[in-house]
C-alpha cells in the first residue's frame, strides 16, 4: 500500500464516519420531536379533555373550599363552647 492509497483511505474512513455521526444526530432530532407531546398539535380531543380537566379542577377547588369553610365554622363553634364552658367554670370557682 502506497502512501497515495493510504491517505485516500484514511479521508474516506473519516468523511463516512463524519456522514455517519451527522445522519445520528440528525435522527436523533427528528426521534425528539416525534415523541415530544408539545411538538405535535393539538387535537379536538386534546382541548375537550384539557377543558373537562379544567373544570374538574374548579369543581375540586369549589368543594374543598366549602370544606374547609365548614371546619372553620365547626373550630369556631368548638372554640366558643369552650369559652362558655371556661366562664361558667370561672363563675363557679
Amino acid at each position: 500500500m502506497n502512501r497515495d492509497q493510504s491517505t485516500k483511505s484514511a479521508r474516506f474512513t473519516v468523511s463516512r464516519l463524519g456522514a455517519l455521526l451527522i445522519a445520528g444526530c440528525l435522527s436523533s432530532v427528528a426521534f425528539a420531536q416525534a415523541s415530544d407531546p408539545a411538538a405535535a398539535p393539538v387535537t379536538h380531543a386534546d382541548r375537550k379533555a384539557a377543558k373537562q380537566q379544567a373544570k374538574a379542577d374548579k369543581k375540586a377547588a369549589v368543594a374543598q373550599a366549602k370544606a374547609d369553610k365548614e371546619k372553620t365554622e365547626a373550630q369556631a363553634d368548638a372554640d366558643k363552647a369552650n369559652a362558655e364552658a371556661n366562664l361558667k367554670d370561672a363563675k363557679k370557682q
